[in-house]
Formats: structure tokens, sequence, C-alpha cells
């Protein structure tokens, strides 16, 4: 039966991932953004770190979800322990990993829980998420990385879309939690 749940959850990756790209959309070169030249939500410098030489404009353009979802599972899906999670909180943190990093959205998982925000799920982070309705995780999780924004100083130029963002997870969130329970 464990096998199974962690099939489930490894599964996700698919749906968080199409969540996850809907969400950044296409290429962007906004000169406020200090992520600088993106596409698909992945920023040139690590689009070159992860394929090992420089790329152009015209290469960041190109970029297609099936080049990018290797990378979105090593870097971000598997680095956030999200394959450890419940459905929905999968999906969350892996958003999260994709705007923040994947320790301190793991570490803000943590903070919600109330245990030792060192940005690695064990089993302690385990068991403190199976006492808590799903539910109550991710309106704390929200609450959070509404927080987190609100203190970065490009807030005032992406906070609108950042809070929308928010929203639209949450809500994505709960309708995984429902499917996954049978409602």
């Amino acid at each position: 039966l464990c096998t199974l749940i962690n099939l489930l959850m490894l599964n996700n990756f698919d749906d968080s991932l199409e969540l996850v790209l809907k969400e950044e959309g296409g290429y962007v070169d906004n000169p406020s953004d200090p992520g600088g030249r993106t596409n698909l939500g992945v920023t040139q410098a690590v689009w070159e770190a992860w394929v090992g030489h420089e790329v152009d404009e015209k290469a960041m353009r190109a970029l297609t979800p099936a080049q990018v979802a290797p990378l979105y599972r090593a870097k971000y899906f598997m680095a956030c322990y999200a394959p450890q999670l419940k459905v929905g909180l999968d999906y969350m943190v892996f958003d999260a990993a994709v705007n923040m990093g994947p320790g301190r959205a793991v570490k803000l998982l943590q903070e919600c829980l109330g245990c030792v925000p060192d940005g690695m799920i064990g089993p302690r982070t385990l068991q403190l998420i199976d006492q808590k309705k799903p539910e109550d995780v991710i309106d704390a999780f929200s609450k959070r990385k509404t927080s987190f924004y609100e203190s970065l100083k490009t807030f005032p130029v992406f906070g609108r879309g950042w809070l929308k963002r928010i929203e639209d997870v949450k809500l994505n969130a709960y309708q995984m939690i429902g499917e996954t329970n049978g409602y």
C-alpha cells in the first residue's frame, strides 16, 4: 500500500508541472526581474547550468515543456521532497520551490507545521503533516508565501501576480485533495 501511495505521489509530477507551466507562462525578459531572460519559468542562468553551456535568446525562446520537464523534476520536484508529500501539498510545495527555491519552500512548510525549519523533509515533518488536515496546511502555507512575497523589494512590481498565483495554486491544491479523497 505504501508503494502504491508513493507511486501516486510521484505520478502527480505531470499534473503539477502542467499547472506550474501554466502559471509561469512563456518567454519574458523583464528588466525589473532579477532572474532575467526566462521561458517556461526557467531562467537563462538555470538553463545554461542544466545544459552545461551558454545559450542565446533564440535558444531560450525555443524551449518546450518536454525539454524543461527533466530539469523541473530533478531541481524542484525531487529537491523539495514532493514525492514524499500528500497529493495537493506536493504540488503546492513544488510550485513554491520553482519561485523561491526548494530549500525555502520546504522551510516555509515546516514553519507552518511548527517544526524546526531545516529544509529537509524527514520523519518528524511527515508525522506533523499526517496530524493535520491537508486544507489547514494549504491555508497556512499560502499565508506564509504571501508574507514572504510581501517582504521582497520587487513586490511592488510583481506582487499582484504573485498573490493571484497563490490563490490559483491554493484552489488547484484543494481540487487535487478532493480528487484523491473521492469528493
